[in-house]
């Protein structure tokens, strides 16, 4: 029992924390089964390894900030359009990470952009890697205020270490010149050392008008597409064709019929906007 006890300070002061919580079960596994020298000393150090793998595993999938549903095992086939199984398959390998390529995924919302860059980024933490997922605006105000916020360098640094970023709704709303000035630099940083998921659904060439600039826009996307498979999604909204409701009776989304276009007093011709609103069922 001493020297058990000896045993469990002395892995405490090598910082073995796990070894030594389990020195008792180890002690007690090297009794009943008689293992060699090798086979002990691989068991122990194994369980130090084991946990301190699963430890980082959990810190970083929590500064992954991943949505509640990630799971690409759980990806519909049926109702998204955009990829198939084979090109799921392809990017779940993640050799493309592997060699620093980049992802822009394109398309309506809800049509499954970014729940595939948080599966993937999902995969790649599972993989051993580190990746984050962040929208537009988390990034801006990151690079905004990490000269004068701690919490906002961390995030930058922790960033620029990155394996795997994902960017989510990237163009969604106009920037500054300074911030857009910002976001180029730190992609040009990044460029070729990590790889980038962007989800937009605005064309490459709208982020001009979002930028309002096509100079810093143009080199914008060079840096991006030069090692970079795009997908463009289609189809209706995911969230919108499966809305759930608290009560019992439910409210499906119906189209709203287009009308033809008008003219008004003076001649012009009206436009009439489409939508879809809620139409009672029992």
């Amino acid at each position: 029992m001493i020297q058990s006890e000896k045993l469990k300070a002395h892995a405490k002061r090598l910082r073995l924390y796990n070894i030594a919580n389990r020195m008792d079960s180890i002690l007690h596994h090297a009794q009943e089964e008689k293992p060699t020298y090798p086979e002990f000393l691989f068991l122990v150090l194994g369980t130090e390894v084991e946990m301190k793998e699963r430890k980082d595993y959990e810190r970083r999938l929590v500064a992954a900030r991943l949505p509640r549903k990630h799971d690409l095992d759980e990806y519909d086939y049926n109702f998204y359009e955009g990829i198939d199984r084979r090109q799921m398959k392809e990017l779940r390998e993640l050799v493309w990470l592997r060699e620093a390529y980049n992802l822009i995924l394109m398309g309506p919302s809800g049509t499954g952009k970014t729940f595939l860059a948080a599966g993937l980024v999902f995969d790649a933490v599972k993989a051993g890697y580190k990746a984050y997922l962040m929208t537009m605006e988390d990034i801006v105000n990151c690079l905004r205020l990490k000269d004068i916020s701690t919490p906002a360098m961390m995030t930058y640094n922790k960033v620029l270490r990155a394996q795997l970023l994902a960017i989510d709704d990237i163009m969604l709303f106009p920037v500054k010149r300074e911030e857009a000035t910002a976001f180029f630099n730190l992609i040009n940083t990044l460029h070729e050392k990590t790889s980038i998921i962007i989800t937009t659904n605005k064309a490459p060439t709208e982020w001009v008008e979002t930028l309002n600039d096509e100079i810093l826009a143009s080199a914008l996307l060079d840096r991006l597409l030069y090692r970079c498979e795009v997908i463009k999604f289609t189809g209706s909204s995911y969230r919108l064709e499966n809305r759930q409701t608290i009560f019992k009776t439910t409210t499906q989304i119906c189209p709203v019929e287009k009308p033809e276009p008008s003219s008004n007093k003076n001649g012009r011709r009206k436009l009439s906007v489409v939508s879809r609103l809620p139409c009672e069922t029992t």
